[in-house]
């Protein structure tokens, strides 16, 4: 069956749990005690760390640069328009 997005049909028989797993609890998480749990959370870490594309030191001097001159523009532009508005506001209230 193909469900839609945002369907409140009922799932099939295939999808059910089975009884025999509804009342486990969460697998090798549930036998491990906080400190199990806490390891097991930063070797997830430092998996999901291995998956990431670095950045080259070049790639990083381009971004670092185009960041910084955007940041100096977006300066430029707000003290240009606080200029603006404060002589405005020096000339209609005298």
């Amino acid at each position: 069956m193909t469900d839609a997005v945002g369907s409140i049909d009922t799932p099939d028989a295939q999808d059910e749990v089975p009884e025999s797993r509804k009342n486990r609890k969460g697998g090798k998480r549930g036998k491990k005690g906080p400190l199990g749990r806490l390891a097991l959370f930063y070797r997830q870490i430092v998996a999901e760390l291995r998956k990431v594309v670095w950045p080259t030191r070049g790639q990083l001097s381009t971004y670092t640069t185009v960041v910084i001159v955007f940041v100096v523009v977006m300066i430029g532009l707000v003290t240009v328009i606080d200029y603006g508005f404060s002589q405005a506001i020096k000339y209609v209230f005298g």
